[in-house]
């Protein structure tokens, strides 16, 4: 089983910490279905070199649009070796016709149902070209092959995920592409996320889910659960989620410290264009000052390149983003994957530059632009990370933090992750990242104050979200 590595990470921008954050759990959800006596090897190019002289039986293959070109050159080398390979994943999905040649089998959508199903067809040696996943349930699935992730390459080695999907349905998102022909968005049983939670070593979780708090019935219950079980924990929400009941608060008292928002743009006519209609009229600045009352770090995600964008929506971002004291910001250039709502109307507009998946990593534009040129749209976004993690801006946002700790926490986490590059490569190139664990478990341990947080006096902005499915 094999995951690739995204063209980025081999890039020169490539940040090696960025990658070893937490293992990927798509391939090793699928290995449970596997006998126990099935010899597995489980490779993550991210954190390893790949190791490509063996020859096995069958072959499974993850692929995301900036790995294809290479999920391909790997397929093609086993093929020659007279194993049997499959191709899966985001891009498989959105593209068969393009995967298929390279395959001997592919699967589109989730693999929860299609993948045990191949496995029985291939040991009666009656396998089909093509696996569609109509079926969308994860109430019965086994627990997944942990002991073939090599937990000593990551920095949070316990991700987690215990949903699939998302309710919302936003253009620019993999996620519809992913799931079409069934349910977009279910979940696991609650005593099954908690018994899984309950297995896992030591204090931290990340939840890799879409929107951890998107089924509010579950998420509920799933906090009410993990209360007692002295864990910390970070996730992913949308900003309204967060200002719907208490839910946000549940989350916080079970041990939620540091949550990923998609606020994308804080243009409500970008929003109209991205189809983001949950999140008009929603008080961006009220969700932060929630937040940070419950001592909840934020990392807010920012597309650039919408149509309503101009030359200022850059330095606007930056400075909105330090003034509400986001812990960290994720910035994006807009990019239209095959298979969504952004994607098909661009084509039809004929604005889609190239197909070169290579360069869809957010980071490029590969699509004609309007309001901003193209050359304009890469120097903001470069400029806006530049901006927005200068020592600066980091100090000026930490400072609007009232409770002392939390400066000190905001400081540490945003200087961290983006000012000691060279000292994260030593510590990956020796081993030593499940030692930093403790560090961050530190940084991320509970902010209580009473006191009107960060924000109060600040102008309001109505506008929010996020991706990222995976091959199970």
């Amino acid at each position: 089983m094999i995951l690739p590595a995204l063209t980025e990470a081999k890039s020169p921008y490539w940040r090696p910490i960025k990658y070893s954050l937490f293992p990927p759990l798509g391939l090793a959800t699928l290995a449970a279905y596997c006998n126990a006596d099935d010899d597995i090897d489980l490779q993550d190019e991210h954190v390893e070199e790949l190791n490509t002289d063996d020859a096995p039986d069958l072959v499974i293959i993850q692929v995301y649009i900036t790995n294809a070109f290479r999920a391909y050159k790997l397929a093609d080398h086993y093929r020659l070796k007279g194993s049997y390979v499959c191709l899966g994943g985001l891009h498989v999905t959105s593209l068969p016709e393009e995967a298929a040649p390279h395959a001997d089998s592919i699967f589109i959508g989730p693999g929860e149902e299609t993948f045990p199903r191949f496995l029985n067809d291939f040991r009666n040696k009656r396998q089909l070209k093509k696996y569609v996943s109509f079926e969308r349930s994860i109430e019965q699935v086994p627990s997944i092959r942990r002991d073939l992730i090599k937990r000593n390459h990551y920095l949070v080695p316990n991700s987690i995920v215990v949903t699939r999907g998302c309710p919302h349905h936003c253009s620019f998102c993999y996620k519809d592409a992913f799931f079409e022909g069934g349910k977009s968005f279910y979940t696991q049983k609650t005593d099954d996320a908690l018994a899984e939670i309950d297995r896992l070593p030591g204090k931290h979780l990340y939840f890799l889910d879409d929107h951890l708090l998107g089924n509010q019935k579950f998420a509920a219950n799933l906090f009410e659960g993990m209360k007692g079980m002295n864990r910390v924990f970070q996730g992913a929400s949308t900003v309204d989620a967060i200002l719907r009941g208490n839910l946000i608060e549940k989350a916080a008292e079970a041990g939620m410290r540091s949550v990923f928002i998609g606020f994308e743009t804080l243009s409500n006519k970008n929003l109209m264009q991205s189809n983001k209609k949950q999140n008009l009229g929603r008080d961006y600045n009220e969700a932060i000052r929630r937040l940070h009352s419950l001592g909840i770090m934020i990392n807010g995600s920012f597309v650039f390149g919408l149509d309503e964008d101009d030359e200022d929506v850059f330095d606007r971002t930056v400075e909105w983003a330090v003034k509400n004291a986001l812990t960290t910001c994720t910035f994006h250039i807009l990019t239209p994957y095959p298979g969504t709502g952004l994607y098909k109307e661009m084509q039809q507009q004929g604005r889609i530059l190239h197909s070169n998946w290579d360069l869809y990593d957010t980071r490029n534009v590969v699509y004609k632009t309007r309001g901003l040129n193209e050359q304009a749209l890469k120097k903001g976004y470069d400029h806006a990370y530049t901006s927005f993690y200068s020592w600066s801006n980091i100090f000026k946002a930490s400072m609007q933090h009232e409770h002392p700790k939390h400066i000190l926490k905001h400081f540490a986490y945003a200087a961290g992750w983006k000012k000691f590059e060279p000292v994260w490569n030593f510590i990956i190139k020796t081993k030593g990242l499940n030692n930093i664990l403790p560090v961050l478990e530190s940084v991320l341990s509970k902010v209580n104050y009473k006191k009107k947080p960060v924000g109060s006096n600040l102008p309001q902005v109505n506008t929010s979200l996020k991706e990222q499915p995976l091959f199970t």
